[in-house]
């Protein structure tokens, strides 16, 4: 992390939040399989820097979740034995 991105989460403040709304995004690719993609936000803060027109600015810590539905069968391998016995 740069000497500047440390400063300028120092002084930052954490945003509680509320879900509102996650919506999946679906991309269909060239080999017949549909990606479904959500970005699911963990933290916000609002740094004490702005905008050139005045709007605060926010870092946000998310992650992306991905799952692939409609994979062709020939794409897929044959399912294998956990390695790990469910408890």
């Amino acid at each position: 992390m740069s000497k500047m991105q440390r400063e300028a989460l120092q002084d930052s403040e954490d945003i509680d939040f509320t879900e509102e709304k996650e919506q999946w995004n679906e991309y269909k690719l060239a080999d017949g399989t549909t990606l479904k993609l959500k970005l699911v936000l963990r933290g916000v803060k609002r740094l004490r820097r702005y905008e050139p027109d005045g709007t605060p600015i926010y870092v946000i810590n998310s992650i992306n979740v991905v799952r692939a539905v409609d994979v062709p069968p020939e794409l897929k391998e044959k399912p294998k034995k956990p390695e790990v016995s469910p408890v």
